[in-house]
């Protein structure tokens, strides 16, 4: 594992200096020319599939990757990353979290009391991975890196508040068990999931470990793993 830790650091120096060049760069590329850059941005959101989200236009979200809550939410993402514990042919973290009832229980906990649930909901894949959503800190909160015409959700103060926001994530049917981080984000960080991640866990190991999100969150790359193992 130290090896792992080790390029994590690594790995995430190099991230925080790309993000930060990124910033600079966009703010000059949009002072000498605003077309070329929306162009470029453009060409971003593509790989983050931004530019597929109908409930978008590149107004509402373009222009925040010059902005300084750009900068300091994702440097806060990324300093919480180096937290994770979660690496692939290790034990998954048996971190805490809260179902959507407001009982405490553990991510490991609950995906072996919840096995027969997951079967039905999740049919292709139910035999090889189990399927939980943990609701993590809001990623665009409106006081915070917020994108134009999108859900109002303020940075939760308390653990009511994050189970409030996740029901609007359980209306939307994600045909899985949604349960919340606690307010420490020991979830978050242990899983290095700030912003988004994607992970199969199996028999209480990490199996895959998908990169972290926007750039990184590939579910199609877990779908075709999956399909590997059956």
């Amino acid at each position: 594992m130290f090896l792992q830790k080790l390029l994590l650091y690594f790995s995430t120096a190099c991230v925080f200096c790309y993000m930060i060049a990124l910033n600079i760069i966009v703010r000059i590329m949009h002072f000498v020319s605003p077309s070329l850059t929306k162009k470029q941005i453009l060409r971003m959101g593509e790989k983050i599939t931004m530019t597929q989200n109908p409930n978008f236009k590149y107004e509402d979200w373009g222009p925040t990757f010059k902005s300084f809550k750009f900068i300091k939410t994702a440097s806060l993402h990324m300093w919480l990353s180096l937290g994770q514990e979660a690496f692939v042919g290790e034990e998954a973290p048996d971190s805490p979290v809260v179902t959507m009832d407001g009982d405490k229980t553990s991510v490991c906990k609950f995906l072996k009391d919840n096995r027969p649930l997951f079967k039905q909901l999740v049919k292709d894949f139910s035999d090889v991975a189990d399927f939980l959503v943990v609701y993590i800190a809001e990623a665009h909160s409106t006081d915070g890196w917020a994108f134009t015409n999108n859900i109002d959700i303020n940075r939760h103060r308390s653990l009511e508040d994050r189970l409030s926001a996740a029901q609007i994530l359980v209306q939307k049917e994600p045909l899985c068990p949604v349960v919340v981080d606690e307010m420490n984000d020991v979830t978050a960080i242990k899983y290095g999931a700030l912003p988004e991640r994607l992970y199969v866990l199996q028999a209480g190991k990490v199996v895959y470990k998908g990169g972290m999100g926007p750039w990184g969150y590939n579910p199609m790359e877990v779908r075709s793993f999956l399909e590997k193992m059956k």
